[in-house]
């Protein structure tokens, strides 16, 4: 049976059981290999813009006997997939932008899913903020360490009523789209880890800034630093507000 790294493993965790999988991004094919080999899916579509890494994931996939039950498709993002045809839809492994412009431009598609699983390995906020403002709503998050790099990730469903927002002030929106409500609610261990390290890097490079020159660039990113801080350091105080919700 294929072996996942950490991080793959806890993306793989989130998959709900019984369905069809779309990988998108799915380099090696070792989530959907390894989900079809326990059993916890029926059948996945593994899909990769690039012919080189869907090459590797055929052979993979090969070598596992499992050309039956996964088949690869080259897509740029979902492009090759049709709505409604996954059950569950996962993007890992990949840049914010990169999964913004995915989910974007197949809107309709990742709207038809009855979940994603998301993985960006940068640009979190805007990622989390793009699902808050597009009538998705975060019902699972994990954060892992691995190999020296902190991994957020997060299931994400249809939610059209959008009343929980309603419900919450700005600054409590920014600190859930920056660290994740369902992270800070739950006062996960990792978060904690990456939340002190944070704080002991933005305090050293702030007394850095202000012990030097003072030029107007430099300004500007005192004041970027001071307001990280401040949602790093309060980012614990609206757990009020987050249970209120009834986020």
């Amino acid at each position: 049976m294929v072996k996942l790294s950490k991080r793959m493993n806890a993306v793989a965790a989130m998959v709900g059981s019984g369905g069809v999988l779309a990988d998108v991004g799915t380099d090696h094919g070792y989530i959907p290999i390894a989900l079809v080999e326990r059993q916890k899916i029926k059948a996945a579509i593994a899909m990769d813009i690039n012919e080189g890494p869907l090459s590797r994931a055929a052979e993979n996939i090969k070598a596992a006997h499992l050309e039956d039950y996964i088949e690869t498709r080259r897509s740029d993002g979902v492009s090759a997939l049709l709505a409604g045809e996954a059950d569950s839809i996962v993007i890992a492994g990949m840049g914010g932008e990169l999964m913004l412009h995915i989910l974007t431009d197949g809107e309709e598609v990742c709207a038809s899913a009855a979940e994603l699983i998301l993985q960006p390995q940068s640009d979190i906020r805007k990622v989390r903020e793009f699902l808050r403002e597009h009538q998705y709503k975060i019902i699972d998050e994990d954060m892992v360490y691995e190999d020296g790099k902190y991994y957020p990730m997060m299931k994400a469903v249809r939610d059209e009523s959008g009343g929980i927002w309603m419900r919450v002030d700005d600054e409590t929106k920014a600190a859930c789209d920056i660290y994740g409500p369902l992270l800070l609610r739950g006062g996960h261990p990792v978060l904690r880890r990456f939340m002190v390290r944070q704080h002991r890097q933005l305090t050293g490079l702030l007394h850095r800034l202000e012990s030097g020159n003072r030029s107007e660039a430099v300004e500007k990113r005192i004041l970027e630093i001071r307001k990280e801080l401040h949602y790093n350091e309060s980012a614990y105080t609206i757990l009020g507000a987050i249970k209120n919700a009834g986020i």
